[in-house]
């Protein structure tokens, strides 16, 4: 048997952590911080404190939920790391960071602490520390993780010698933060013009050049030659990557498709089912809660296979545009979930949705501005795209830059 032996590149060494860069060390992370642990705020939480709480639910949602004292037990400064240590079985909490950047702005609550560099770059450490798998190797996935002092400390921490490399890795790391931030707040902004123009275009309060007829309130029943009927059953291991026929099972209707249903992901060899026409608004029957049911997807494939618990709405194009009924059950969802019954589990039927009223314009308005809000989706949708592929290019800079297999640092 022949013993395989890993062949070190030039420039490189092995250590207890792996091959890094000869010119790089692998250091205690108590030889790098002053540790500090938080203090219970609890008496001193206030609606209009001085002070942001940094807690647990604060570092996990990147600062979006938070508290604020009256008091500042534990001040925090500029260019300290703070790190939660203590998380549910699992939980995405655990060693998550969040990075310091203002003077007395933050104090620090109990079962975080936070970290202040002794020599090295902070935002390199905070990279480094985000998340260790060192930390959440703590995690057994049955009861709580309480991360001890000692074991932070113990945490082993590669990293160049040279302060200037460390920079050099932060900044590039964090230019790549701060346009993944600038694409997010983008994105949240276009939501916010899009979610104005659907509360004004789908009630008429806003009409579109050319337009001026009145529209008229209706009952979805009420219509002209529409129908309504039900998907069959479609079990998910009738689903693959593959097959015979596009289909849509109804636990999508919650968390992959929105308004529309332009292309779909998965596929299935089942035949006998009922298949969709263009046009059709599909809409889950069944959920744990009432406001799960409030959602219509418009498919505009032919031929898709529909699975069990979906209600399909079939109107004609000539009257009903699905794309514009599906944006307008997102603005009046409270109606839908008043006509919603059950219980434990939630149903919403036919005859419920025949009682469902709207306004409807002409089916020329209602094209338009199906097209308006569709297009302003598809902009959406790509601003998304581009996001998520800037979040993997970050992914495997933090798996090259901090690890040195590449180097962007070129000593004198």
């Amino acid at each position: 048997m022949t013993v395989q032996t890993q062949t070190i590149p030039e420039g490189y060494k092995q250590t207890e952590t792996g091959v890094i860069p000869v010119d790089w060390d692998v250091k205690k992370l108590d030889d790098l911080v002053h540790f500090n642990n938080g203090k219970a705020h609890e008496q001193f939480i206030t609606q209009n404190g001085n002070y942001i709480v940094i807690n647990s639910k604060f570092i996990s949602t990147e600062g979006a939920i938070f508290k604020t004292s009256g008091k500042n037990l534990s001040p925090l400064s500029d260019g300290e790391i703070t790190m939660v240590m203590s998380d549910i079985p699992n939980g995405k909490a655990l060693a998550k960071c969040f990075f310091i950047r203002k003077n007395d702005k933050y104090t620090l609550n109990q079962r975080i602490c936070s970290f202040k560099s002794k020599s090295a770059d902070s935002e390199y450490l905070f990279y480094k520390l985000n998340r260790n798998k060192y930390f959440l190797d703590f995690d057994s996935g049955v009861g709580q993780t309480n991360l001890k002092r000692s074991d932070v400390l113990n945490c082993p921490v590669v990293i160049p010698t040279k302060k200037e490399e460390q920079t050099a890795i932060a900044t590039a790391l964090s230019n790549t933060d701060e346009l993944i931030e600038k694409l997010e707040k983008l994105i949240d902004k276009k939501k916010a013009i899009k979610q104005g123009a659907m509360q004004e275009l789908l009630t008429g309060k806003r009409r579109l050049p050319g337009f001026s007829e009145e529209w008229e309130p209706v009952k979805l029943g009420d219509l002209n030659s529409i129908e309504f009927s039900k998907g069959q059953g479609l079990p998910k291991s009738e689903l693959s990557e593959s097959g015979k026929y596009n289909c849509v099972h109804y636990g999508e209707l919650f968390t992959r498709y929105a308004e529309k249903i332009e292309t779909v992901v998965r596929y299935t060899n089942f035949d006998g089912a009922i298949k969709s026409r263009k046009n059709d608004i599909l809409m889950p029957t069944s959920d744990v809660t009432p406001n799960g049911l409030a959602t219509a997807s418009c498919i505009l494939l032919d031929g898709a296979v529909l699975g069990g618990d979906i209600l399909i709405i079939r109107a004609p194009k000539s009257t009903l545009n699905g794309v514009f009924f599906s944006y307008g059950v997102h603005i009046n969802r409270s109606q839908v979930m008043s006509l919603v019954s059950g219980s434990t589990v939630y149903h919403l039927y036919a005859g419920d949705m025949k009682n469902y009223e709207f306004l409807l314009p002409s089916i020329e308005e209602q094209n338009a501005i199906a097209t308006i809000l569709s297009d302003m989706d598809t902009e959406i949708e790509k601003l998304e795209q581009k996001l998520s592929k800037l979040r993997r290019i970050k992914t495997g800079m933090m798996q090259q830059l901090l690890t040195g297999k590449i180097r962007i640092y070129e000593p004198n």
